[in-house]
C-alpha cells in the first residue's frame, strides 16, 4: 500500500472522526454547551464561544494523534477515541429527555449512532473488541 491509500481499518477510523465532526456541527445548532457542567454556568454567548474554541485543540489532537506515523502511538489513541464514540452515544441516550437536549431529529441521532458504530467496528478490525 502506498502513502496515498488507506486500509479499510484506517478508513473506518477516519469515517468515525468525520461523523463526529458532523455531529459537532449539529451540536452548535443544538447548543450542546447547555448540557456540559462547566459551560452551562457561563453566559450563553461565552459558553458558545468556549464550546467552539475548545474544539480547536481537540480536533488538532485527533488529526495529529489519529494519523501519527508510529503505530505504538496511533493505535492506542484510535482505540481510545473509538471508546469515546461509544460512550458518547451512551451519554446522549441517557440525556435524551433532558430539557436542554435538542438531538431528537433523525439526522442528529444518525450522526451520534453512526459515530459509535464506526468506533465499534474499528475496534473489531483492530482486534480489540
Amino acid at each position: 500500500m502506498d502513502a496515498g491509500t488507506l486500509s479499510a481499518t484506517q478508513a473506518l477510523f477516519w469515517l468515525g472522526v468525520a461523523v463526529l465532526m458532523a455531529h459537532e456541527l449539529d451540536a452548535v445548532r443544538a447548543r450542546e454547551w447547555r448540557l456540559l457542567y462547566v459551560l452551562r454556568r457561563l453566559p450563553e454567548e461565552s459558553a458558545r464561544a468556549a464550546f467552539i474554541v475548545l474544539h480547536v485543540p481537540l480536533v488538532m489532537a485527533m488529526i495529529w494523534l489519529g494519523g501519527f506515523p508510529d503505530p505504538a502511538v496511533r493505535t492506542p489513541f484510535q482505540a481510545a477515541l473509538d471508546l469515546f464514540l461509544i460512550v458518547h452515544a451512551g451519554l446522549h441516550k441517557r440525556l435524551e429527555h433532558h430539557p436542554f437536549s435538542d438531538f431528537d431529529g433523525a439526522l442528529s441521532r444518525a450522526l451520534i449512532i453512526g459515530a459509535a458504530l464506526a468506533g465499534a467496528l474499528h475496534l473489531v478490525l483492530l482486534g480489540l473488541f
